[in-house]
């Protein structure tokens, strides 16, 4: 700890997700920072890489902070202490159709032409860079387990043990490499944490794992 950056951190988790190593497995990316992370751990394990597209719902005065989270079907979580981050059912539901927006969007781009990768029946594995609520791995779990997925797993570098606990409801297992009890960003457990833009996205979906 901290990990160099996201390449490093990918390493590791194919290296303790060896066990699906030629198994087929998809890799399933929630954009954008974990997207490069998905790409590593896909070749690695034989598999393929695509992307589960969730939004957090940010809190009214600190847009970093998640109260809840969306998913593409228009699913919502939101979390307990939402009304006292000042998050009011009104004030939600503009978030909500803001995020679907984005999510549209998102969608257009990134998977213009061909539709996503069909998790039916297959071993999924959800990355992300890090959690810290684990507010949108939790709509991606979510959105993915109603697609019958063989099995369900969470892949992350970083996260709190309570997040952990919570996350863990949604999937059959969950990999996670560092639990520390300080926990203020997931940008903090990482020495290098560039923002990740839509076009390196876009082409490493393009790209796949070639």
């Amino acid at each position: 700890m901290p990990f160099r950056d996201r390449n490093e951190a990918a390493r590791r988790l194919a290296e303790r997700l060896a066990e699906y190593k030629g198994k087929n497995p998809l890799v399933l990316a929630i954009p954008r920072g974990a997207v490069p992370m998905g790409r590593i751990i896909a070749k690695e394990l034989d598999g393929e890489v695509d992307v589960v597209l969730v939004r957090k719902l940010r809190a009214p005065y600190n847009p970093e902070f998640a109260v809840g989270s969306i998913d593409e079907s228009g699913w919502t979580y939101i979390a307990d202490y939402a009304a006292q981050a000042g998050a009011t059912p009104e004030y939600l539901e503009t978030e909500k159709q803001t995020q679907l927006e984005t999510m549209r969007n998102r969608r257009a781009q990134y998977t213009p032409v061909r539709p996503p990768i069909d998790p039916a029946g297959r071993i999924v594995i959800v990355i992300d860079d890090g959690l810290a609520t684990g507010a949108t791995m939790i709509s991606a779990l979510h959105a993915l387990r109603a697609k019958n997925p063989e099995k369900l797993i969470c892949a992350v570098p970083v996260a709190p043990p309570d997040t952990l606990e919570k996350v863990a409801r949604y999937a059959d297992e969950v990999v996670c490499l560092e639990t520390p009890e300080w926990f203020q960003a997931v940008g903090q457990f990482y020495m290098d944490f560039p923002q990740v833009e839509d076009e390196e996205v876009i082409a490493i979906l393009r790209q796949g794992v070639a």
